[in-house]
């Protein structure tokens, strides 16, 4: 006997369909509950391997799976409802079955490429992570083709020609770019930073063509956000990178000390020593790169110095260990310039007087209190001076 001759016998042929759907119900609930107990089951494990891709599969499906069950359950049950009912709800089950099974997987395939993103960048699975601006570039990309497809899967479930959308789009794309040209030109942008990746999430960079410098912390396909170094963000459109200088100082390999230092023209005869002992202090420093140029030279007579300058590149990266190093550096440097017995030059001026000519003090020499005007001072000196001329020529006219 067959269960829904059983049935029959037992309810009666009226009342059949009202323990199916019952059936059908209690069956997917405990398809659901079986899913999600299996699944959990199954994800612990997964989580004690190092395989990326089995817990990204697993994750995706954990919810579209219980959904899907349930969708196809309900649309069972609805079915066997609408044998016996004529009312139009029932009529699009089978529409609504097929769009929520489409709606499911699709739902399915973003979640998964949105876990597989974070495990390609995650060291914890991946010896070598990929890098974050390509793996978000690749899983946007795919999340966009997913999304466009299902759309018109079920615009084509629900009647209508998926050619005719295509035509429409090709003929109002040419009024769409120049509407949007804007909006076009960004995307491009943005596509051109992840094909040719001037810069990366994480990059400090900065463009000597605008006032532009800060981390970048995410490549939008319109925006790319910026954090300057006041903490403030700062949002840039992607066209703007197509025809701006940029420059990534992140990317770098050393970093360079470039100093000139100027010692007295009295130590003149003291330079000779001190350069070589600055360059063979920057050669056993362990922080100086010393295969990269290194310069000590004698440079130039400047107005009130000697100079000579410091050429070098650390082997740090670090904008805070460099300035470590730096000073460390220039501490040495003046303590060799001490130790040669040289001090460092500053703005100074010296005037040269003639012999024949005598300074004094005109409160010591000529007889005024303290307190009196230096004018008075000077026609004093200069009554002194009057009556020795005058002295000297009545001499000379009585010879």
């Amino acid at each position: 006997m067959t269960l829904p001759s059983w049935l029959e016998r037992l309810t009666g042929k009226e009342d059949l369909w009202i323990v199916e759907v019952f059936v059908v119900v209690l069956l997917t609930l405990l398809a659901a509950f079986a899913v999600k107990v299996i699944l959990g089951h199954l994800v612990k494990r997964a989580e004690n391997t190092k395989n990326l891709w089995d817990d990204a599969l697993l994750c995706a499906a954990s919810q579209p799976l219980k959904w899907f069950i349930w969708l196809v359950g309900l649309s069972w049950a609805a079915e066997i409802a609408g044998t016996v009912s004529e009312s139009v709800i029932f009529s699009v089950v089978d529409t609504v079955r097929r769009v929520g099974v489409i709606v499911v997987l699709s739902w399915f395939i973003v979640r998964f490429i949105v876990r597989a993103e974070k495990n390609l960048m995650d060291p914890d699975f991946t010896a070598k992570p990929m890098d974050e601006t390509t793996v978000l570039a690749i899983g946007k990309l795919l999340r966009i083709s997913v999304i466009v497809t299902a759309g018109l899967v079920i615009l084509q479930s629900f009647g209508y020609s998926v050619s005719g959308v295509l035509a429409f789009g090709g003929i109002g794309g040419l009024a769409v770019g120049f509407a949007a040209k804007d909006l076009l030109a960004n995307f491009f942008g943005g596509l051109m930073i992840y094909l040719d990746r001037p810069f990366a999430v994480g990059d400090w960079i900065r463009s000597p063509d605008r006032d532009i410098e800060g981390t970048v912390e995410d490549i939008g396909w319109r925006l790319t956000r910026i954090r300057t170094f006041d903490k403030r963000p700062l949002y840039v459109p992607n066209a703007t990178f197509t025809h701006i200088s940029l420059e990534n100082p992140s990317r770098m390999y050393n970093r360079r000390i470039k100093e000139t230092i100027g010692i007295r023209y009295d130590d003149a005869g003291k330079m000779a020593t001190i350069i070589p002992a600055v360059k063979e202090m920057l050669a056993s420093h362990p922080e100086i790169d010393t295969e990269q140029t290194l310069i000590v030279n004698f440079n130039s007579f400047a107005p009130y110095s000697l100079d000579f300058f410091i050429y070098t590149f650390t082997k740090t990266t670090d904008w805070v260990k460099f300035h470590d190093i730096k000073q460390d550096v220039l501490l040495k440097v003046l303590e060799i310039i001490e130790a040669q017995g040289a001090e460092c030059a500053f703005p100074t001026s010296t005037v040269h007087i003639p012999d024949d000519i005598h300074l004094q003090n005109p409160d010591r020499h000529s007889g005024n209190a303290p307190g009196e005007s230096k004018k008075a001072s000077v026609e004093k000196v200069s009554a002194d001076q009057a009556n020795r001329d005058k002295a000297s020529t009545d001499k000379a006219s009585a010879g």
